[in-house]
């Protein structure tokens, strides 16, 4: 059986003590969604996809099996597929089944995860090179030495482009058109401006899986950092902020209280809230214009009948 190299490049304790303390600090507090996916986060968010509240992942689904014989043809033999946010890989082995592709790189911050599905990925797919990279993909990386010829394809599913405000957003591809280079493509889901109500409710389900998964980094940071958070004393709330057409995941204090992280106090009142994530939707014109700012050039464009969700592919 085939086996995947396994790359971790997972930063060490003492980086995240020192984002995550230098993140409560801030005014307002937050914490960045990448905190989300230890082992049980990255449980809850499969749960999460699988809710009929959240229609993104089974959207996307949809769309790429819709377009995946038309994708094999422009991309051409030999080719790269560098994902960003691998995860489970479910949408990478739609695009396997379909494209002739040489190497598989996923890219994510939950190592256990990750490593499990590539191991998989690399047993099923025995033609394909596999190197699972443990890393933080919002930062700068270099990858490990893979097959040349083909064309590189950055995939990055999921909307997740939606976690970063528009600086960030452009810096973030602007690094995938690197690792790409002249020639490459970015080949990325993003979810569409909407409903304010469908929106929440994908973010709020009745029941309360997202919740549970918006706790569990308070779960996270009692173990890893020796935090105190008693979790009951915060609660799950999603906002929709129209000004910016964002939704924004928050926990809300309900009581005055202080909370320890490590040898750090923070004071919380009741009320104040962590901001834990923020979810930006786009029409397809805008998103089209953020990508040009990073150096991307629209090739095609896939939706779904109800215009939910879009799947773009760009030219580097």
């Amino acid at each position: 059986m085939s086996r995947a190299a396994l790359h971790d490049l997972h930063p060490p304790v003492e980086d995240l003590r020192r984002e995550v303390l230098a993140s409560l600090a801030a005014e307002p507090k937050k914490l960045a969604p990448k905190l989300f996916y230890d082992v049980q986060g990255s449980h809850l968010f499969d749960a999460i996809t699988a809710l009929p509240e959240y229609y993104p992942t089974r959207t996307e689904i949809g769309i790429l099996r819709g377009c995946r014989d038309e994708l094999a043809e422009l991309l051409g033999p030999d080719t790269v597929l560098i994902e960003s946010g691998g995860g489970n890989g479910i949408k990478a082995r739609l695009l396997l089944d379909k494209i002739d592709a040489r190497a598989y790189v996923p890219i994510d911050i939950a190592r256990q995860h990750l490593f499990t599905a590539a191991e998989a990925l690399a047993g099923d797919y025995p033609d394909v090179t596999v190197h699972a990279v443990c890393a933080d993909f919002s930062r700068p990386l270099e990858l490990p030495e893979l097959p040349e010829g083909g064309r590189r394809v950055a995939f990055f599913p999921g909307s997740s482009i939606g976690n970063f405000d528009a600086n960030a957003a452009i810096a973030l591809l602007e690094r995938l058109a690197g690792l790409v280079g002249p020639g490459g493509v970015l080949l990325i889901g993003v979810d569409l401006v909407k409903d304010k109500a469908r929106l929440t409710a994908a973010y709020d389900d009745v029941q309360g899986v997202t919740a549970e998964f918006n706790r569990n980094v308070l779960t996270r940071l009692n173990r890893e950092l020796d935090a105190d958070f008693v979790l009951e004393r915060f609660t799950h709330e999603a906002r929709y902020n129209s000004d910016v057409d964002r939704v924004e995941m928050h926990l809300v204090s309900q009581v005055g209280q202080q909370v320890a992280v490590g040898d750090t106090s923070f004071n919380f009142s009741a009320g104040e809230s962590i901001h834990t994530e923020n979810a930006y939707k786009y029409t397809p014109d805008g998103f089209r214009e953020l990508a040009a700012a990073a150096g991307f050039d629209p090739w095609r464009e896939w939706s779904d009948p109800e215009g939910l969700f879009a799947v773009f592919l760009f030219t580097c």
